[in-house]
């Protein structure tokens, strides 16, 4: 296992106390599923305090004690972080995830510290100085059988929030869960463990499905089957067996649509393009995605001919874009940014079909960020198993996104012509009115009967000041 020189150096000072350290965690697993390496835990063994090692990394780097009464150092060399730690023991004695009495032990044995954690493949060590790798429950085994195995019953239903864990790693890694760690974690589902969760841990994990795994679907997949989704997400369960039509949607019912679009939005999330320049935008997209066709649940109707129709689900999924987004954070503005691209999703197709004109373009621009919708109704088109969207040309987004630019409304509204100060400089006094003036200004030249600042004060000279 490649590592930094750096801990070897400080292994080397430790093997002089008759100390050990250990690579653990998600570095070690990570190194086997041949994924980058981006943060390293080390568990020390052989000493008898936090001290005694804080004084041995101090020489080599900055040390921070912030973590202190859980047996971490934050130890910095050369820009990079490490997290230094004494094994332990953790018991439960209440509720959440701060509800544990940590007992810090330097002569505790690898297998028995590895005992609090989730599952065996995060339960393999490396020592740096034997060059060994140490899995005393056979994780290497599950790796590679793609399996997720829990380590122990009791330590493992003591954060329950191992459950939403094992919803993101299975999708991430395309592990299937074996028999007893389904059954536990179904058990703590059903038994409400789930509900003293914060909404920001779950997030956490619900980020790292979205962000990393090759099919998201996979995880909402298994959250539906260990019961999750009818329990705490009641929009995307509500999604479940509503019929579409199979003109439009040959793949099936919305859920099996939603699942497919958030698979092509993580695809697309992938891509050069500038709207997915860190994981907050990407987010936006994941989420708005995700949450486009929870409307239908409330509005599909099938009539006597067997027409299935969903009309005015954009709207209706707006109120349960909010439920469900504030069930998992309280960031008002990035939610609020969701539901602009939720209630216009089908525009771009709407719009390519009616060849609309430039007033209906430009007004689409005041309400929604056109690049970003197309971006939205370009999963929403994919994820499904029509011909055209097997042929994956979306030409609507195309059409709309060159007729936008033409417009110069691709990524932001027309800008006004006229301001408060230039009707001023026309002679007119400030009052409630200049609102209503420049509003009607703004409509014209939406409407392409304005298009220059001199248009517009002579429009405003003639039915203001000349009339």
């Amino acid at each position: 296992m490649k590592i930094p020189h750096i801990l070897h150096s400080i292994s080397s000072q430790l093997k002089k106390k008759n100390a050990s350290a250990v690579i653990v965690g998600g570095s070690v697993r990570d190194h086997f599923l041949k994924l980058p390496i981006k943060d390293y835990d080390i568990e020390v063994y052989g000493l008898e305090s936090l001290e005694q090692l804080e004084a041995l990394l101090i020489p080599y780097g900055s040390v921070n004690v912030v973590g202190k009464s859980f047996g971490v150092l934050k130890f910095s060399y050369e820009g990079e972080e490490y997290d230094f730690s004494f094994p332990r023991i953790e018991s439960k004695i209440a509720e959440g995830h701060r509800g544990f009495d940590v007992e810090i032990d330097g002569s505790l044995d690898f297998k028995t510290a590895a005992k609090r954690r989730d599952f065996t493949i995060n339960a393999i060590g490396y020592d740096i100085e034997k060059r060994l790798f140490i899995d005393p429950f056979n994780g290497l085994k599950d790796i590679k059988t793609k399996q997720l195995r829990h380590i122990d019953d009791d330590t493992f239903v003591e954060d329950s929030l191992r459950v939403y864990r094992a919803v993101q790693f299975s999708a991430r890694f395309g592990y299937t869960l074996t028999e007893n760690t389904f059954e536990l974690c179904q058990q703590m589902v059903e038994e409400g463990m789930l509900e003293e969760l914060p909404k920001e841990r779950v997030y956490e994990e619900w980020k790292k499905l979205l962000l990393k795994a090759p099919k998201p679907s996979q995880g909402f997949v298994l959250m539906r089957k260990l019961g999750i989704l009818q329990r705490y997400f009641p929009e995307l369960y509500a999604l479940i067996d509503v019929q579409q039509s199979p003109k439009w949607h040959p793949e099936g019912d919305v859920w099996v649509h939603t699942l497919m679009t958030v698979d092509e939005m993580a695809i697309l999330c992938k891509s050069d393009s500038p709207l997915f320049e860190n994981n907050k935008q990407k987010l936006k997209f994941l989420f708005a995605i995700l949450c486009h066709d929870l409307g239908k649940a409330l509005t599909t109707t099938i009539d006597a001919e067997g027409n299935i129709r969903a009309i005015g689900h954009e709207s209706a999924g707006l109120p349960l874009t909010k439920t469900l987004m504030y069930r998992l954070m309280d960031e008002h503005d990035f939610i609020e940014s969701l539901l602009p691209l939720v209630e216009h999703h089908l525009k771009p197709s709407q719009f390519y079909a009616a060849k609309s004109s430039d007033k209906a373009i430009r007004r689409l621009a005041t309400k929604v960020n056109i690049e970003e919708l197309v971006m939205v109704a370009k999963a929403d088109f994919l994820g499904r198993t029509t011909e055209d969207a097997l042929s994956r040309n979306y030409k609507a987004g195309e059409w709309l996104l060159e007729k936008a630019s033409e417009l110069k409304v691709k990524t932001k509204p027309l800008e006004r012509l006229l301001q408060g100060r230039d009707l001023i400089d026309l002679g007119l006094v400030p009052s409630v009115a200049f609102k209503k003036i420049l509003d009607e200004v703004y409509a014209l030249q939406l409407d392409g009967k304005i298009n220059l600042k001199e248009e517009a004060l002579l429009w405003v000279r003639e039915h203001y000041i000349n009339k």
